[in-house]
């Protein structure tokens, strides 16, 4: 069998690190895994890796990523089912097929499913590289969908928030909760909508795992000033961002 990888991993350069983000592999070849995460860690990514269809399900309900790297030939459901279970609950993450299929008909397939690009083992990592950044710009292009609420800058196509100019770690539940909140500011949002709104996820949600995320957001996102409301009965409400008044300065006569 030949070796997927055709390509020696070169030194990131200036461009790569430009372009870093949060990386799922899905491959269950261990060997390829391990070149995989080498050559994007050293693009400058944060690469996680799973094994099969079911873990790569799990990881992305539990931790928002910028792009899926997703092998076909996965043990138990295959890659183009976990891809067609992605889309079918409206989840957009970027995924770039990797697979030694190159009939032309499981690329249709591949790309009708709602994979953004395709490459087909062997493969060149200089090629792969440059794939996942073409990809990971093309998710950065519409700034229209980037919301700022005071030191909160929030990105709904590349799924990154930041706080006061630094990455802000958010489980997917919590990016999502948050999601709402940021398009309901100033009015109050029932628990029975956010679990409307959440119930693509595989389990069911309760009222208590509601607050349980709201407590989690408020810790993470209150010493910024920014302040999500509980009124008793109704739900939660996203207040206005008011910055903290300045203390008088002192005059000295």
């Amino acid at each position: 069998m030949s070796d997927p990888i055709t390509a020696e991993v070169q030194p990131k350069t200036a461009v790569q690190e430009a372009s870093s983000a949060r990386l799922l592999i899905v491959e269950d070849d261990s060997s390829l895994t391990a070149g995989l995460t080498r050559a994007l860690t050293l693009d400058g990514h944060e690469v996680a890796c799973v094994a099969n269809g079911e873990l790569a399900l799990e990881r992305l309900q539990a931790t928002a990523f910028d792009l899926m790297v997703l092998d076909v030939g996965l043990p138990g459901i295959d890659g183009f089912e976990v891809l067609r279970r992605l889309r079918a609950i409206g989840q957009r993450i970027p995924v770039l097929i990797l697979t030694a299929r190159d009939a032309i008909g499981d690329r249709v397939h591949g790309l009708d499913l709602g994979a953004d690009d395709y490459m087909v083992k062997p493969f060149a990592i200089p090629e792969l590289s440059a794939r996942v950044r073409a990809l990971i710009r093309r998710g950065l292009v519409d700034h229209s969908t980037r919301a700022v609420h005071g030191p909160l800058e929030f990105d709904t196509v590349a799924r990154r928030t930041f706080l006061n100019d630094e990455p802000l770690e958010l489980a997917a539940r919590e990016w999502a909760v948050l999601q709402i909140l940021l398009e309901h500011v100033e009015k109050v949002v029932s628990k029975d909508t956010f679990i409307e709104s959440l119930t693509h996820w595989t389990e069911d949600l309760s009222a208590n795992a509601i607050e349980v995320y709201i407590s989690r957001l408020r810790a993470k996102l209150e010493p910024a000033g920014i302040r999500i409301r509980t009124v008793r009965g109704f739900g939660y409400m996203l207040e206005e961002y008011r910055p903290a008044a300045a203390a008088p300065t002192s005059v000295v006569r």
